[in-house]
């Protein structure tokens, strides 16, 4: 029989598109507010991997990510995804969202991000909330699987969760220091 244990925490991040980098400069703040300091940020690229988002939030869409210096437990994503969901139709213009927030954690092993589509690679958690593993970490690098999005593939979305990784090992050595 096993022994049911507590999860080890984990590293909260937000995957952010916008119109512009002032609105998700805008969109930082409230996030901050909510879930505490930025500590590890990527630079912000042109969102041109699909058209997906183009008919609610036109083109030319900014493609940024960020990760939050508190540790979470896993089990916190569902919540987190609510929220966000929230955020954007706090934002929405004409019933248009003019951001799309993807929450997600990082372990040690892979990255997993929190949606509001089923499919089959997605696990249900809670409040109408999926969960997937859309990056593996093996060998010291990210490996995407069949279903992960061209955006968390690039050069730009791989070396911020190099330095996300980076910055949460270095956490948890320190917690468990303590």
């Amino acid at each position: 029989m096993g022994i049911v244990r507590k999860p080890e925490s984990v590293k909260l991040f937000a995957g952010i598109i916008a119109e512009s980098n002032k609105a998700i400069e805008n969109l930082t703040r409230i996030l901050t507010v909510r879930w505490g300091e930025i500590d590890v940020e990527s630079k912000s690229i042109q969102f041109d991997f699909t058209s997906y988002y183009e008919r609610e939030m036109g083109k030319n869409l900014i493609r940024k990510w960020v990760g939050f210096a508190k540790l979470i437990n896993p089990g916190e994503i569902a919540g987190i995804k609510t929220e966000t969901n929230n955020i954007e139709q706090e934002t929405a213009v004409s019933e248009k969202r003019r951001i799309n927030i993807d929450p997600g954690y990082l372990a040690l092993s892979k990255v997993v991000l929190a949606s509001t589509k089923d499919f089959s690679h997605r696990i249900y958690l809670d409040k109408g909330i999926y969960a997937e593993i859309t990056l593996l970490y093996r060998d010291k690098e990210f490996i995407p699987l069949a279903w992960t999005y061209s955006d968390y593939q690039s050069e730009t979305a791989t070396s911020f969760f190099k330095n996300l990784r980076q910055q949460y090992h270095r956490q948890l050595l320190f917690l468990k220091e303590d």
